[in-house]
């Protein structure tokens, strides 16, 4: 690596991940070339960074770790992971190309642009889609970063978009279509514990979904007033009484494959029917819309005939859109208000802190693999090996 006279690297290293037509993923880190932040632009030396799902699917893009395999590439280290059929075939878009990994992360301004010279020496978390946080160094718009309290170091700030912006998105859809309480599935995740504090925050009706007990007992600890086990034998009763209470008819769901997404809609409207207090043939009229922003079950959803009532919606849903709505002073007030809760109701926990070498270790990449509650890492950027 070469330093520049402005006070920045030349060349910085960043992983990188490539599908090729062989049927293998090939993840290895290269060195690129810094030219340097342009107007609008900061440069920011990393720290930190998350390991989201997003990012895995970007990283891995359902290859087969257990197949993993350690090469030796020109510029170092590699790691070769075999695809399916299926996983090539999905990745078509893809192939040739060295994708950048990372959304999001946090680290230190250290050369500005025209116009991002207030945040010059200070510490930020960004947003990057597409310019991969998972390197030494970020460029990014100035407009991406979020200036760090304080009191808040890069590991506090490393996860301030993508969960908090999501669990916000999600309270500012009810608020864009006049509801007031929710439903959400594979709720322990870290969004479903920002939830629990952003929604007591705001009385906003709250049902939470897990699939194990000691994520039932995770919830209630930090809150959570209506939490189910979807594997408990009285699941759907107790959920239609939740709903009953909330007036739930919104879920947002994580789970996305399988029958989930039928479950749901069958008990609003079992919950609707329920409140018109007479039976009609045709069922409820009022309208049940289950979200699906996730894929942890990466088998068909299915949406058999069921008992859904004359009005319903199984959609996907996405943050990007809903801030977009909100428009430019509404985000500025949702980012204010991460900022200020960065270390209470949008705190994220990590099971594990790792170097960016370490993402090329066969055994960290299955735990990271397999999403579990709980499981997620924090790559260290300032310590390497």
């Amino acid at each position: 690596m070469t330093m520049a006279t402005g006070g920045y690297e030349r060349t910085a290293r960043k992983l990188r991940s490539t599908v090729h037509a062989e049927g293998v993923l090939r993840l290895e880190f290269q060195e690129v070339a810094i030219e340097g932040p342009e107007a609008g632009e900061v440069l920011v030396e990393m720290e930190a960074a998350p390991v989201h799902p997003a990012d895995v699917m970007v990283l891995l893009a359902g290859a087969d770790v257990t197949r993993a395999r350690a090469e030796s590439g020109p510029q170092g280290p590699a790691l070769v992971v075999p695809l399916s059929p299926a996983a090539l075939h999905a990745a078509a878009g893809r192939l040739g190309q060295p994708l950048d990994v990372g959304l999001e992360g946090a680290g230190l301004v250290v050369a500005a642009g025209k116009g991002g010279d207030a945040l010059l020496g200070k510490r930020v978390a960004l947003l990057a889609p597409n310019r991969g946080t998972y390197a030494e160094y970020c460029q990014v718009p100035a407009a991406a970063c979020l200036a760090l309290p304080a009191h808040i170091d890069a590991r506090g700030g490393a996860a301030a978009f993508t969960n908090p912006l999501t669990a916000l998105a999600m309270v500012e859809t009810l608020h864009q279509t006049g509801e007031r309480a929710m439903v959400h599935t594979a709720a322990a995740s870290v969004i479903g514990q920002m939830l629990v504090r952003l929604c007591a925050e705001e009385d906003i009706g709250l049902v939470s979904v897990v699939r194990h007990e000691e994520q039932v007992e995770l919830l209630r600890a930090i809150g959570a007033r209506h939490v189910f086990n979807s594997n408990a034998p009285d699941y759907e009763k107790q959920l239609q009484r939740a709903l009953a209470q909330t007036g739930a008819r919104v879920a947002f769901d994580a789970v996305g494959g399988g029958d989930t997404a039928s479950t749901l809609l069958s008990v609003m409207e079992a919950a609707a029917a329920a409140r018109m207090g007479t039976f009609d043939p045709y069922g409820s009229s009022e309208m049940k819309r289950v979200y699906i922003y996730g894929r942890l079950d990466a088998s068909d959803t299915r949406i058999p005939r069921g008992v859904y009532g004359l009005r319903w919606s199984v959609e996907g849903w996405a943050m990007p859109p809903v801030l977009e709505r909100a428009g430019e002073a509404r985000k500025a007030e949702l980012m204010s208000r991460i900022s200020d809760g960065l270390d209470g109701t949008f705190a994220s926990s990590f099971h594990a802190e790792i170097s960016l070498a370490q993402m090329l270790d066969p055994q960290i990449l299955r735990e990271i693999a397999r999403h579990a509650t709980g499981g997620k890492y924090l790559l260290r950027l300032n310590y390497l090996a």
